[in-house]
């Protein structure tokens, strides 16, 4: 039996399609400034380097007596101030949508964001969260003091700044304790080689003609050494090897017969039925 969960106020709760609760700690207010400060100094440098790069083609001397934009031609300060927006904005839902909830600030603290039922977000999602970040960063905006944001994360029980509110999204803290690593599930013996299916089958449709062979052969690893596994670090381990393919084979799945080691079972049975036909 699995010890029973605490929820606490730095604690999320989310019961997954197999009814197996999973507990996420959301992040510290602290661990969140680090990680958009991080951002924040990418996307400055960057946007230093990019008018940089725009003056010296442009033959502007930055140090002049006359304004440097008076001096440019009005299409190169257009797409300077394209360039400085998609930086400023995009970063952000370039990165989370890339990088599955997380960028680089968030990486490097181990934080990610995802949807409040666990999901993995969606490019709405990243979209929404982040374009309300403006309003979230009041009352600075080139200097983002985010003073409007942490009223709000002081104000729910979820830690969710106004972008996260309207997304239905939160930020977590990656857990190591409740799953074991990739390394300590798949170099043990394996149990039951047997490869079968347990779930029920999930009414979906995915195109797994982009799967790469690798990520096949995690998927079975998985599969064959599940029972080695205590129910939660099961479902926590079916969990972390399902999101990235979701956010990849953007699969349309009905939630009322989702599971993840089902998605799991289903995905490597499409993937073994389409490499039969292509062999024969």
């Amino acid at each position: 039996m699995s010890a029973p969960i605490i929820e606490t106020e730095e604690t999320l709760i989310i019961e997954t399609p197999e009814r197996v609760p999973l507990a996420f700690s959301l992040a510290s207010i602290g661990n969140r400034f680090l990680a958009v400060a991080i951002d924040h100094a990418i996307q400055f440098t960057a946007i230093a380097v990019v008018i940089f790069v725009v003056l010296a083609m442009s033959g502007v001397n930055a140090f002049g007596e006359e304004s440097i934009f008076s001096e440019l031609p009005k299409w190169s300060i257009a797409a300077l101030l394209i360039v400085i927006f998609l930086l400023l904005f995009g970063y952000f839902i370039a990165f989370e949508w890339a990088w599955n909830g997380q960028t680089p600030g968030k990486r490097l603290m181990k934080l990610r964001v995802i949807r409040e039922d666990g999901r993995p977000i969606t490019i709405w999602e990243a979209v929404t969260r982040n374009l309300l970040r403006l309003f979230d960063s009041a009352p600075g905006f080139v200097l983002p003091i985010y003073s409007v944001g942490l009223i709000f994360v002081f104000l729910n029980t979820r830690d969710q700044r106004v972008g996260d509110l309207f997304a239905g999204t939160v930020v977590v803290r990656e857990r190591t304790d409740d799953a074991p690593t990739f390394m300590e599930t798949f170099s043990n013996p394996v149990a039951d080689a047997a490869y079968r299916r347990v779930q029920p089958r999930p009414e979906m449709r995915v195109d797994v003609s982009t799967l790469r062979s690798g990520e096949v052969e995690v998927i079975e690893n998985m599969l064959r050494r599940r029972w080695d596994l205590t129910d939660r670090q099961r479902q926590w381990m079916a969990w972390r090897v399902a999101i990235p393919l979701m956010y990849k084979l953007k699969p349309d799945y009905d939630l009322a017969t989702f599971t993840y080691e089902g998605f799991l079972e289903e995905v490597v049975h499409q993937y073994q039925v389409k490499q039969r036909f292509l062999n024969n």
